[in-house]
Formats: structure tokens, C-alpha cells, sequence
């Protein structure tokens, strides 16, 4: 028996999905059951490097042949044309037996919507195909160095020449920009216009000369964000989405997809690792401290109340309810902060045996509701101990905590705008 099963389900309500919704469900959990191998998601299942390389390979092969990657897309470009609630019953049957759902995130997920609503037919069909067939994969270049959070502030700079847009400056935090053929980054095309203004979007080939990666080693061991810079880098005139100098309403939707894909889904992981912590509260004893007991409790409820938010999220992207953003904002600066605060309770709980590499040693580590992480060659991590150095990341990233009160302020409580420093 789960300690889900012990403390009760999390599931608050019962919520009535459309009919077409629910068949849908009942396809992809069938097809989940075909296709998944043997055993997975039970306790005491794990594969090795070669097996998870294998696995990976033919599992985005399924994945295609099964219609499921992109499959809110259009038909006519190659997905199936679910509805918003098909594909929230997409994501949470995927989420609920922590399958692998997609070949590219940045690719399926970001970029791939945003070309489809603002992007030219030429784009459209260079791009989408190649980006279902996972022949080119994606980073995004938005963050800088003086411009994360007022991402308004950047400085990279695109200048026409010829057929060719000219660009020079730095991003930062970019995930997987060792790997990816493509960057979606956002550069600075008309200096004399307002920071919102003269920002346009573009599609920039990562593989040439001009381009320099320089990944960030974590002190987990992982080095999935990098330092990216464009030192006269090219790319065609032509590869500008949403229009010259519209780069920011774009982006705006970018994020929006960013924001959008795991209202319902994403206090799973949370719950999978409160899991693991109870799981060493009872190993160890500490479950019998009345003090864990209440910490443990407190943080059950907040998972329970994420997956509340989430719901509410969905509510209001399904009214088109302008609120939305406001909404995640609070869900964003509510579920990192409590993300930092559980992982020092499972520090607590480890107690000294926290304070020692417990790892096994291998190349990588299953975090419970995240998945594999590359380690740090010589510094064998736990799972939990990986968890808590990942979570200390949380309430920067995606916009600061700091950040989501201004907004939470401003456009929930309708608070004064925060006064702008004197230039």
C-alpha cells in the first residue's frame, strides 16, 4: 500500500469531464497498458543506461505512431485536433503513471504553438514537421544576465543585413542549449522604441560559428542550463514570427503555453515525493515525532491545495478568463516556496544521513516526481538530497517569487504599480 493510499487520495472533487474527454481516457490508458514496458511504475522497477537508451529511442517512435506527440495540433499539420479538455485528459493519463510525453518540450510545447498561431505558412510548414519528427530540437533564449524577471530589459540586439538578421549578446539559464539545433530567442530590433516595443521573436540555427555554449554545472551534478553567446550569429530575414518588433506579445504567448500545460498535472510530482519523504519518516522512526507528524500533515494539505489551484487554473483558461496569469503567478510563487520548505523537512527527517552522500553511485539519479538527473561525477547524491538542491533553484526561475507578488499585488489585490527606479 502507497502512503497515498494510507492517507487517502488527493483528489478533491468530483469533476464531470466532457463525454468525448472521457473516452479519450479510456484510449490512452489502453494504449498506455500495451505499450509501457513490464512493470514499470512499481516499486523496486528501474532500468539500466542501456536500457533507458533503448527505452528512450523506441518510446518516441510509439509515441509518434500513436498520434500522441503534438496531438492538439491540427490535423492538417499533423496532430489530432483535441480539444483543451482532450488534452488535459492526455496530460494527466500521462502524468498519473509518470510516462515520458513528449520527444522535445521546448519544441512540442513552446515553440511549435506559437508558430502555429502567429507563425507564416512558409514557417509552418518548414518547421511543424520537423519538430513532430523530432528532426530538430529547441532552446529558448530569453533570460540575461540583467534581464530575468524584467525580461522587457534585454539587450541582445538583431540589425538587418541583406536577407540576414546580425546578432550579438548573451542569454543565460538556457536549458538544453547544448543539444538543441534551434533557438527561439528574443533580441532588441529597434533601440529607440519603449523596452516593451522594438523586441522581435526569433528562429535562430544554433550550429554555426557565432554561436558559444558554455553549460553551468550544478551542484547536483547536472548542467542542463547554459550561458549562450551570439557574437555576430545569423540567421534569415525570414525567420521572424509574429512580425518585426511584435516580439513581446509573442513571447507573451509562449509563456502563455508554458504556464498552460500542467494546471492539472503538475502537483503530481510534489505528491510522488511527499511520498518518498514519508516513506524515510517511517524507515528511520521520525514518523512517531509529534512535530514531523504536523509538518508532514501541513505539507500534505498543500499539495492538496495545488491541486485545487490547478484546477482553478484550468477554469479560468477554459473562460479565457483574463485572470489567468494572475492565477499562475500565485500557483508558481505558492508551489516553489513550498517545495523549498518540504525539502528541508526531508533534510530534517534524513537527519545526520543527510548530511552524507547516501547515492549509489551511478551515472544517473530517478528524483522522486522529477525523473533522471545526471550526477556529478564523485558526488553521489540521494534522491532527496538531489530534490533539495534542485528545489533551492525553484522560486528564481520562471519568474522570481518576487516577482509573482508584484503581479499577485497589482493585479489581484489592485494594489499601486510599484514605483520604477529614477533613470
Amino acid at each position: 500500500m502507497t502512503n497515498r493510499e494510507r492517507f487517502g487520495s488527493l483528489r478533491c472533487m468530483d469533476l464531470s469531464y466532457p463525454p468525448e474527454a472521457e473516452e479519450l481516457r479510456s484510449e490512452v490508458r489502453s494504449w498506455l497498458e500495451e505499450n509501457l514496458p513490464r512493470g514499470w511504475g512499481e516499486p523496486g522497477h528501474s532500468m539500466t543506461a542501456q536500457q533507458r537508451a533503448s527505452f528512450d529511442s523506441e518510446w518516441t517512435k510509439k509515441l509518434s505512431e500513436g498520434g500522441w506527440i503534438c496531438a492538439s495540433w491540427p490535423q492538417r499539420y499533423g496532430g489530432r485536433g483535441l480539444t483543451t479538455m482532450q488534452a488535459v485528459v492526455l496530460n494527466e493519463e500521462f502524468a498519473r503513471v509518470n510516462a515520458p510525453m513528449r520527444a522535445d518540450f521546448f519544441g512540442d510545447t513552446l515553440v511549435g504553438p506559437t508558430i502555429l498561431q502567429w507563425g507564416t505558412e512558409e514557417q509552418k510548414e518548414y518547421f511543424l514537421p520537423k519538430i513532430l519528427s523530432g528532426e530538430i530540437t529547441w532552446c529558448q533564449g530569453f533570460s540575461e544576465p540583467d534581464a530575468g524577471s524584467d525580461l522587457a530589459s534585454l539587450k541582445t540586439r538583431a540589425e538587418l543585413d541583406g536577407d540576414e538578421w546580425v546578432i550579438n549578446g548573451q542569454k543565460v539559464w538556457t536549458t538544453q542549449a547544448q543539444h538543441a539545433d534551434y533557438v527561439f530567442l528574443l533580441a532588441r530590433t529597434d533601440s529607440t522604441a519603449p523596452k516593451h516595443k522594438g523586441i522581435s521573436y526569433l528562429l535562430v540555427p544554433m550550429h554555426q560559428k557565432g554561436i558559444e555554449v558554455r553549460p553551468i554545472a550544478q551542484i547536483d551534478g547536472s548542467a542542463e542550463f547554459n550561458e549562450v553567446f551570439f557574437t555576430n550569429a545569423r540567421c534569415p530575414r525570414d525567420n521572424v514570427v509574429g512580425g518585426v518588433n511584435n516580439g513581446w506579445a509573442v513571447a507573451m504567448t509562449t509563456l502563455g503555453f508554458e504556464r498552460g500545460t500542467s494546471a492539472t498535472t503538475g502537483h503530481r510530482r510534489f505528491e510522488a515525493e511527499l511520498d518518498t519523504i514519508i516513506s524515510a519518516a517511517r524507515r528511520n522512526g521520525k514518523i512517531d515525532d509529534p512535530l514531523i507528524r504536523q509538518r508532514i500533515a501541513g505539507a500534505w494539505s498543500k499539495v492538496k491545495i495545488m491541486q485545487i489551484n490547478g484546477l482553478r487554473t484550468l477554469t479560468s483558461a477554459l473562460k479565457d478568463d483574463r485572470s489567468s496569469i494572475a492565477l499562475w503567478a500565485t500557483n508558481k510563487m505558492y508551489w516553489s516556496e513550498y517545495h523549498r520548505d518540504a525539502m528541508e523537512l526531508a533534510l530534517d527527517i534524513l537527519g545526520m544521513e543527510g548530511q552524507i552522500l547516501t547515492g549509489d553511485g551511478t551515472e544517473e539519479e530517478l528524483v522522486p516526481g522529477i525523473g533522471a538527473r545526471k550526477r556529478r561525477e564523485g558526488y553521489p547524491v540521494s534522491p532527496l538530497q538531489a530534490a533539495f538542491f534542485f528545489s533551492r533553484s525553484e522560486t528564481i526561475w520562471g519568474g522570481t517569487a518576487q516577482i509573482q507578488r508584484n503581479i499577485v499585488a497589482e493585479r489581484v489585490l489592485g494594489l499601486p504599480r510599484e514605483p520604477k527606479p529614477a533613470s
